[in-house]
């Protein structure tokens, strides 16, 4: 018999809570999508989630534990988001069109996640107007914070962009290294520190 670790329970039971608060979601179709949710995993500190060139399509659920997403280069790893405890990441190009991932995603802490597969996710969505719907707005939230990252970077003055992202995310400074902050802000940790 197969026992479900007490986090992917409880991870289930915090994605059903989520998506219940979602009006237009029907409660036989939130539970049949979150029993999709089959794969469940610990993701050690300071490893990858996914890394460069991985070819797995999944969607994730964050349970406890934040993460970095980040793109590396030959002279730096470039910091373009973070994931908390109650959010879903993927990687994006990957996930949508099948591309190798040129992103890394890792663990800053010990984190525990369940996960779909793709060809699940979409057979829910092709099943549920609903869900699909609801993976729109989901799409296009993330939109907006890409796009709102991206006016942060425009921006000439680092404390602009530290005081925008401190309007937006406030929770990010207890949970975030000062060193990753420094590089989503695209500036020095030196620079974080004088201006904090």
């Amino acid at each position: 018999m197969h026992t479900v670790p007490a986090f992917a329970a409880e991870a289930r039971a915090m994605l059903t809570a989520s998506l219940s608060t979602v009006s237009y979601l029907p409660a036989p179709e939130i539970a049949d999508f979150v029993s999709c949710w089959t794969k469940e995993l610990h993701v050690p500190r300071n490893e990858f989630l996914v890394s460069p060139g991985q070819a797995e399509q999944y969607l994730y659920f964050t349970h406890h534990g934040t993460m970095r997403i980040f793109y590396p280069t030959a002279s730096e790893e470039i910091c373009v988001g973070f994931v908390h405890p109650g959010e879903m990441v993927c990687a994006f190009p990957l996930f949508a069109m099948g591309k190798p991932s040129e992103y890394a995603i890792q663990a800053l802490q010990a984190s525990s996640l369940i996960a779909i597969a793709r060809h699940e996710f979409q057979s829910c969505l092709d099943s549920s107007p609903a869900f699909a719907r609801l993976w729109r707005f989901e799409v296009e939230r993330v939109l907006i914070g890409r796009m709102e990252h991206e006016i942060d970077l425009l921006l000439p003055e680092p404390a602009q962009r530290l005081e925008r992202l401190r309007q937006r995310s406030p929770h990010i400074f207890q949970k975030v290294p000062k060193k990753y902050l420094a590089s989503y802000l695209r500036m020095t940790p030196e620079t974080l520190s004088r201006l904090r």
